[in-house]
């Protein structure tokens, strides 16, 4: 029997969880034993009764430490504190948001514990993954907050509004970056009625903005933008010179900009200078999404609101974590696939070993058998200590 644990989230302002009463009935069902700490779904509007309905064991506070100790497996949103990851035996697997690149004391504490830790956002992006993309379901969420976030903040309609005191022209929205985040932005900013401008070095995603009612910003395309799993590669200062040429035209009309670009294992690209902000229309509203790796603009102040030249920049952090129940929901569907997949081809448990042959599995994994796997992290942690 494997044992698996679902603790409470520590961080500050996190509501989500990892797991709900409806995957922990499908674990229950397919033989795992699941202990879930009191309290741990309370955020998320999952009660502790609903969770022993469908087959959990309540672990009280008090004994959490134990249960972290014991568990074969532990199920997590956001990396644990170096605390109860050492607590994790040899050979127990952790699966989670861990944010390997920023986590680097993290990292080797669960090396050094022979821990073997599966990374959600490592997932590879391919077809038989995608009901266990995690980064996907979760930036969904944060896409369609953003654009609510910023018409909450708008001194102004989104729709055009025909009355008998005259027309309002609709609001004027880009989106920079047509990912995940930026599609449901787009969609979204839509729905209530937006004119919607993106800008994306992809030209590939024109079909996907268009199919959306969004009209693509045309950039210069002298060199590729496509990059691995279906993010876009890291560009040239040239080309994000010129970029922010034709972009800034566009901006100095939007009233609301949502940015969303992300490249993996790097900063986030700064999309928006300063002095593309001060070209902004006083009143206008900027949201960026990408601030976890630093930011799109160079004035975002994680989870801070910064007045500019009368623009209002908002940097969230964690807008999923403000929507907990859909979003525990898709994270914990995400979750038990992978738990599902470790089944299906091993682990985790009891001399059951992970299936390092399975390319999801070895996507996914951080650290395993006492070294850091994950090549990107490996290197990027040399670095760190050089």
């Amino acid at each position: 029997m494997t044992a698996v644990f679902v603790p409470k989230e520590t961080h500050a302002g996190e509501t989500r969880v990892a797991a709900t009463p409806e995957t922990v009935g499908k674990m229950a069902k397919d033989g795992l034993e699941v202990a879930v700490e009191a309290g741990a779904g309370a955020a998320s509007w999952f009660s502790d009764a609903a969770y022993e309905k469908a087959g959990a064991r309540l672990v009280p506070a008090a004994e959490a430490p134990a249960a972290w100790g014991a568990a074969d497996a532990v199920l997590v949103v956001r990396p644990p504190e170096l605390e109860w990851a050492r607590r994790l035996r040899p050979g127990a697997v952790l699966v989670g948001l861990l944010a390997p690149y920023r986590s680097a004391e993290l990292v080797r504490a669960l090396a050094e514990g022979r821990v073997s830790s599966l990374a959600m956002e490592l997932v590879p992006r391919i077809s038989r993954a995608q009901s266990i993309d995690a980064l996907s379901s979760q930036a969904s969420i944060a896409g369609y907050k953003a654009v609510l976030v910023a018409a909450a903040r708008l001194g102004r309609y989104f729709p055009l509004l025909m009355t008998a005191a005259g027309t309002i022209p609709p609001s004027r929205v880009v989106v920079m970056g047509a990912g995940v985040a930026g599609l449901q932005a787009i969609a979204t900013a839509k729905r209530l009625g937006a004119v919607v401008e993106v800008s994306d070095i992809r030209p590939a995603v024109k079909e996907q903005v268009e199919s959306l009612g969004g009209k693509l910003i045309e950039l210069p395309t002298a060199e590729s933008a496509e990059g691995a799993g279906g993010y876009a590669r890291e560009m040239s200062q040239e080309f994000l010179e010129r970029q922010r040429e034709i972009v800034t035209r566009h901006l100095a009309a939007a009233n609301v900009v949502i940015t969303t670009a992300l490249v993996p294992g790097k900063p986030a690209p700064r999309l928006l200078t300063v002095a593309m902000v001060e070209a902004m229309r006083p009143g206008a509203v900027v949201v960026d999404l990408a601030i976890e790796q630093g930011g799109n603009c160079e004035l975002s102040r994680a989870d801070e609101e910064v007045r500019h030249g009368g623009v209002t920049i908002l940097a969230p952090s964690n807008l999923a974590a403000t929507l907990p129940e859909d979003a525990s929901t898709l994270y914990a569907r995400n979750v038990l696939a992978l738990v599902q997949l470790l089944r299906k081809t091993g682990g985790p448990g009891p001399e059951s070993p992970l299936d390092l042959e399975d390319e999801v599995v070895a996507g996914s994994l951080l650290t395993h058998d006492g070294r850091i796997v994950h090549e990107p992290t490996a290197e990027a942690l040399q670095e760190v200590a050089t």
